[in-house]
């Protein structure tokens, strides 16, 4: 999956989103989604990068715990093939919850 197909599948889930962060004084309110490709984990042959494999991490962010909306984001990763592991924070400091969704792509 490229850049352009987690970016159509971040759209299919009808919420704000941004690459890694929001501009300082233009994050929307809550809920929104931020995603980054934190590392990879590439297969070797020959001495090179031979079949890329980037590590996604999609972050839902929201103010209240919201199942409705994770079970949306679960369906559009769903959808579209997607195997995810799922975690879990609150974020005292700006009081919203933040379910991080971590994959392959």
């Amino acid at each position: 999956m490229n850049h352009e197909q987690v970016v159509a599948m971040a759209e299919e889930t009808g919420l704000p989103f941004a690459y890694d962060h929001f501009v300082e004084g233009q994050s929307p309110e809550p809920p929104f989604l931020v995603f980054l490709y934190p590392s990879a984990n590439n297969f070797a042959a020959d001495g090179i990068a031979y079949f890329k494999v980037n590590r996604l991490h999609l972050e839902l962010y929201t103010d209240e715990k919201s199942i409705e909306l994770e079970e949306k984001v679960e369906a559009v990763l769903t959808r579209h093939g997607i195997f995810y592991g799922k975690s879990e924070v609150w974020i005292d400091s700006e009081n919203l919850y933040e379910v991080l969704y971590e994959m392959e792509v």
